[in-house]
């Protein structure tokens, strides 16, 4: 069974506290049908059935309703051969996982009186690994608020078609770590460093002083010549393989300066060539 152009079937998942509860909101807000907590065992009769009339459903799956591993398994490649449901996965680092229970005072599912919250946390993460691996699209909230995050999922998941690529060019500091949810990830911290020039520093690669620097560089422009003739290439090779999403990551040591002006400029080029192209700067506030 295979979805029409006009429908949008998605399974939300990813680990307590990552985000799902926002993404199911987000999505019933702009008239997604949801459902909450299917068991994964419903999901060969879903598929069978075929009588969903609804064109745009979200169902959630979390680590209390899994099958055995090999049943676990058979479903997913049946939804995988289906090419019907888009996976979209929830994640974020343990110690975010920890604060964010910590400060809404919420109990994890899999915690009790023998497993601890950091315990529960990281057997979470085995438990749904299998649906990490087959997931469409994984998204790390590590850095995200909640407007952040319904903002994303507006902008991402929701306004994709069936048949449409969608790109995201993010910038990053590599203080603050690599994001995990990435295709790609470009290195520019070997590109000279607008942070060094005192006039520069509390400027972002938005500025057009930061981008008159960058552009006066030899190396900055081979390095851009040089991503776009690997993005050139390698694009259409996801396009014909049905892909879903693309994420490119552009990482400088703050994720203000060199990774900003980059996403931008890339962006810029390829939402001449692609109709859904979008960026996004996950430490704009910190330094490069």
């Amino acid at each position: 069974m295979n979805a029409t152009n006009h429908q949008k079937w998605l399974i939300i998942s990813g680990r307590s506290g990552s985000g799902k509860t926002v993404c199911l909101r987000s999505l019933e807000d702009i008239g997604f049908y949801c459902i909450d907590n299917l068991p994964m065992t419903l999901f060969p009769s879903l598929l069978k059935k075929g009588h969903l009339t609804q064109n745009r459903i979200a169902v959630s799956l979390d680590a209390r309703n899994l099958p055995g591993h090999d049943e676990l398994h058979a479903i997913l490649l049946q939804i995988k051969h289906g090419n019907l449901f888009e996976i979209i996965y929830f994640d974020a680092d343990d110690n975010a996982l920890l604060k964010r229970f910590s400060e809404t005072r919420r109990k994890h599912p899999l915690s009790n009186a023998q497993t601890s919250l950091q315990e529960a946390i990281k057997e979470e993460r085995t438990l749904l690994e299998p649906i990490a691996n087959a997931a469409t699209l994984f998204i790390d909230t590590s850095h995200l608020s909640e407007a952040q995050l319904r903002h994303l999922i507006r902008e991402r998941v929701a306004v994709r078609s069936s048949e449409t690529l969608s790109i995201l060019f993010q910038s990053f500091g590599y203080k603050n770590g690599i994001p995990a949810d990435a295709d790609y990830v470009f290195d520019l911290r070997c590109l000279p460093n607008p942070y060094w020039q005192d006039s520069l520093r509390a400027l972002t690669g938005q500025d057009q002083a930061v981008i008159a620097f960058l552009e006066g560089s030899d190396l900055v422009k081979k390095m851009y010549e040089e991503i776009i003739h690997f993005l050139d290439l390698w694009i259409p090779y996801y396009e014909k393989d049905k892909r879903s999403y693309l994420t490119i990551n552009l990482g400088c040591t703050g994720g203000q300066h060199r990774s900003v002006y980059f996403a931008e400029k890339l962006m810029q080029y390829y939402q001449k060539k692609y109709p859904l192209v979008q960026v996004r700067h996950r430490d704009l506030t910190g330094v490069a």
